[in-house]
């Protein structure tokens, strides 16, 4: 299509290249740019080396958005990075200074800030930044439903849960040896180890329950104290940082996943525990609860070393069993998987892209 001034020649079979027609006489065309896509713009505060659950659900969620949106990943956001069509910024507090930069350059574009476990259980009632960002986001997302509740109520009309997705794998044959536990999470504060070490010193090596923890030493504290665990617990191994696929292909072994994190705003491994057929045993606070639901047999209260090994010697007494812990755990877990589907993230995804730029 040639292009002059004030008029417009078709040519068949032309094709321009874009961005720009350029014009084949200066003096008698103009060049035009054609439409360009923006991105969406991911902000997360960790990226790809730091093997979290904030990466996870930033990579994720820029595959899920692939075919409908160009995306980009970004651990800050400044007006030199560049325009975007809407910004999602994972973690109001730690990502405040994006949402901020955003606000500031993009008043009427939106700004959709999911919020973490640390946002929901601890930052918002102390943190100035994580409180702008909630005042400054036009959507909100929570990653379960009982996270919905620790908004303040002023806030709770824009803001809306997107459960986090993962694939379906196939239950792998266990073995009947022994009951193999697994726990997953980096070892920091938050996600309690000292509660699965603890239960360690008091299980018997005889006893056949063998636990494995996969996470690597953020705080070098705790470090140690995994691995004088596992010195004196020839039942506990500490495996350190694994990748990605390791950890789930692990998770697909174990019989049982326990998770004692103390805060959690919807956590991954809960989630690929639930979708490899794995049960799993979680501490009683509500990201786990908005995750696996309220009548879920297999809590144990926060911090409870020895409600969490009667669960794991029920469970390995019982086996799996019609009727036993195990079977009943699992059945349970299965109610929960199509919360967790990739298509039902993509659709909620979407549709929060599409309110955050409608007109």
């Amino acid at each position: 299509m040639l292009l002059r001034k004030g008029a417009i020649i078709v040519a068949a079979g032309w094709r321009p290249c874009p961005p720009i027609l350029h014009a084949l006489c200066s003096d008698m065309l103009v060049p035009i740019k054609t439409p360009v896509q923006l991105p969406i713009l991911i902000v997360s505060p960790a990226l790809a080396g730091d093997n979290n659950g904030n990466w996870q659900t930033a990579w994720r969620w820029a595959r899920l958005l692939a075919g409908h949106h160009p995306t980009r990943i970004l651990r800050h956001w400044q007006t030199q990075d560049g325009p975007a069509l809407a910004m999602l910024a994972l973690h109001a507090r730690r990502s405040s200074d994006s949402i901020a930069a955003w606000a500031s350059a993009h008043p009427q574009r939106g700004l959709a800030v999911v919020l973490t476990g640390t946002d929901l259980y601890r930052d918002l009632a102390e943190n100035p930044q994580a409180q702008s960002s909630l005042a400054l986001a036009q959507q909100l997302v929570v990653l379960q439903e009982l996270g919905l509740q620790a908004l303040p109520s002023e806030h709770r009309p824009k803001a809306r849960v997107i459960y986090q997705s993962t694939t379906m794998r196939q239950p792998v044959p266990k073995t009947k040896r022994h009951l193999r536990v697994v726990m997953v999470g980096h070892l920091r504060e938050e996600k309690m180890p000292q509660t699965l070490w603890a239960a360690a010193r008091l299980l018997a090596p005889e006893e056949g329950i063998r636990i494995d923890h996969i996470g690597a030493a953020l705080d070098p504290q705790l470090g140690e104290q995994a691995k004088a665990t596992m010195a004196a617990c020839s039942h506990y191994r500490w495996l350190g940082g694994l990748t990605h696929e390791a950890t789930r292909q692990r998770i697909q072994r174990a019989h049982l996943l326990v998770h004692c994190s103390r805060m959690e705003g919807g956590a991954h491994v809960l989630m690929e525990a639930v979708c490899s057929g794995t049960p799993v045993l979680a501490s009683r606070i509500d990201g786990n609860v908005g995750m696996l639901g309220a009548e879920y047999a297999g809590y144990f209260p926060l911090g409870d070393t020895h409600a969490l090994v009667a669960l794991l010697r029920q469970c390995h007494q019982q086996g799996a069993s019609s009727g036993g812990m195990l079977a009943r755990l699992q059945a349970q877990c299965g109610l929960r998987q199509a919360l967790f589907a990739p298509a039902a993230e993509q659709a909620a995804l979407l549709r929060l892209i599409q309110d955050l730029t409608a007109p």
